[in-house]
């Protein structure tokens, strides 16, 4: 459900801005006003839930953002919609932050850690996939509003079965970890970190606006840091770092993500406005992903995983993104769906769903019952700062170069093309670079551990 309303949005847009009266720049804030907090606060929350139970923060998040969904879908004026909309972060980054930690501690053997990852990241895609499809049917059958509406009983119910499912826990105490400069630091660095790329569309990469917001919100983490190395109760213990295959899968996360965001946002666009899809084909059209994924994520990752260990599921998985993206960007502009959108649906749907269980996998891997809530924050805020950065900087460059190619007199749907097809290409560029990290830092827990079991034997026969 949060994941979602991510993305459920962005097709009731063009109705909410007829109803409600928004400006072109205000209408943005719509999306903004739920990614700021969501990805601020992800960190903050991960730790508290360490400090005082997951149980209880994760269902505090769901009513928070029940409760705001409702006020989101009795709005009457812009103002209205912006306040709860930015409530509606704030209770999802305190359900989301917590998630794959709760998945980390009540599944500790590896096999079946392996399957409720797979779940997870299922859900995760699925959720942003099918809110495409649901925005534009409640759109076009009954009204804007319902996109709101329907995360009222969805939250209601989940909230109940979370009550009577989950173990109640105490956490490790307020005393263990309250951080209160550290929590100012990172979440008003997290908060100015996403404003300054999600306002890069109205001013610019290199203007003062951009530039002087980037370096405050730099400050602000590099502040953070130094404090987390003295505090004595730090927010985020900068031992979660140690480990090679945690500090490097949120990197690469972030990375994938990146490349993978290009494919959801632009195209969607392309199938719009060049091919012509209305709201509900186009939901449909991207629905292979999902079943892909959830293919793959629900049964035969898991087993993979299991078997050969995180890093060696990874690797192709992500060359089977790189190799999707690279598909999309020489998409024509008098193209068709099944020749040329449908062939590269089908591997990022396959590789993503190899590649999201696997970086979950190894991201956990390190973290204690005690930090795995500051490591699911951590891991959803390199997925939602990833998001940002590869949402701002691939739609600015395709913009760019669509304004540029129509100054040269194409035609609009060419202009178009020639812009996707450079987004599309660049986010397979980031998603090959998280290839070759992956396959030069990264080391699979499984793999690790064989030496040690076999130093006994070995040593028995040089004895002999």
């Amino acid at each position: 459900m949060v994941i979602l309303d991510g993305t459920i949005v962005n097709v009731a847009l063009p109705s909410i801005q007829r109803d409600l009266g928004f400006s072109s720049s205000g209408l943005a804030w719509v999306v903004n006003a739920y990614l700021v907090p969501f990805g601020g606060l992800l960190l903050l929350c991960g730790r508290v839930g360490d400090l005082i139970g997951r149980k209880r923060v994760f269902i505090t998040g769901l009513s928070v953002f029940t409760t705001a969904s409702l006020l989101c879908g009795v709005s009457q004026d812009p103002a209205m919609l912006l306040a709860s909309r930015f409530v509606q972060g704030i209770g999802g980054a305190v359900t989301s932050a917590v998630t794959l930690g709760m998945v980390v501690t009540l599944f500790p053997q590896p096999k079946e850690r392996a399957k409720a990852i797979g779940v997870y990241s299922f859900v995760q895609s699925a959720g942003g996939s099918m809110g495409l499809l649901a925005g534009g049917a409640l759109t076009q059958t009954i009204s804007w509003h319902w996109i709101f509406f329907v995360n009222a009983p969805i939250g209601i119910v989940a909230a109940l079965l979370a009550g009577r499912a989950l173990a109640s826990e105490h956490g490790v105490g307020l005393d263990k970890g309250t951080d209160v400069v550290g929590a100012l630091l990172v979440t008003s660095a997290l908060m100015l970190s996403v404003y300054t790329v999600v306002e890069t569309t109205n001013y610019g990469w290199t203007s003062a606006h951009t530039l002087s917001f980037g370096a405050a919100a730099l400050a602000l983490l590099l502040a953070f840091v130094a404090r987390q190395a003295k505090a004595p109760h730090p927010l985020l213990p900068l031992r979660v770092f140690r480990s090679r295959n945690v500090s490097g899968a949120m990197g690469i996360q972030a990375l994938m993500v990146a490349g993978m965001f290009s494919f959801q946002f632009l195209c969607v666009l392309y199938l719009q406005k060049v091919l012509g899809f209305d709201e509900i084909h186009t939901g449909l059209g991207i629905f292979p992903v999902s079943v892909a994924i959830g293919s793959l994520s629900l049964r035969l990752s898991p087993k993979l995983i299991a078997r050969f260990g995180p890093r060696a599921v990874l690797l192709p998985g992500l060359a089977l993104i790189t190799a999707g993206l690279a598909t999309l960007g020489r998409v024509p502009a008098g193209g068709s769906y099944v020749v040329d959108v449908l062939p590269a649906l089908l591997p990022l749907g396959v590789g993503f769903g190899l590649a999201m269980p696997s970086l979950a996998t190894l991201a956990m891997s390190a973290a204690t019952p005690q930090d795995s809530g500051i490591a699911s924050g951590m891991f959803n805020t390199m997925q939602q700062i990833g998001s940002a950065f590869g949402l701002a900087v691939l739609s600015t460059l395709a913009t760019s170069h669509t304004d540029a190619l129509l100054g040269n007199g194409a035609s609009t749907a060419s202009a178009l093309t020639g812009g996707y097809q450079l987004a599309f290409r660049i986010g397979s560029c980031l998603v090959a670079v998280a290839l070759l990290l992956s396959a030069t830092l990264l080391r699979s827990p499984a793999t690790a551990q064989r030496p040690a079991a076999e130093e006994k034997p070995v040593a028995q026969n040089a004895a002999r």
